[in-house]
């Protein structure tokens, strides 16, 4: 099965499950990704939908901050 025939498939099963009413679309949590402004380090931070300010501890310095 090629490339294009499993794509098609995919599609196919989706519009079925979609028209059964057999799968639920929820959105969830926003996953940030922030950079440290003590040591600069990446972290990722999950924010509930509508909060925009969000608490977290740096991953390798400990500093406690919030997002922007």
């Amino acid at each position: 099965m090629d490339k294009k025939a499993m794509r098609e498939e995919a599609e196919r099963l989706m519009r079925e499950a979609m028209a059964n009413r057999k799968v639920t679309v929820k959105q969830g949590d926003t996953v940030l990704m922030v950079t440290c402004g003590k040591c600069g380090a990446p972290n990722k931070v999950k924010a509930p939908k509508g909060v925009t300010r969000v608490a977290y501890v740096c991953k390798e310095c400990g500093a406690k901050q919030e997002t922007m």
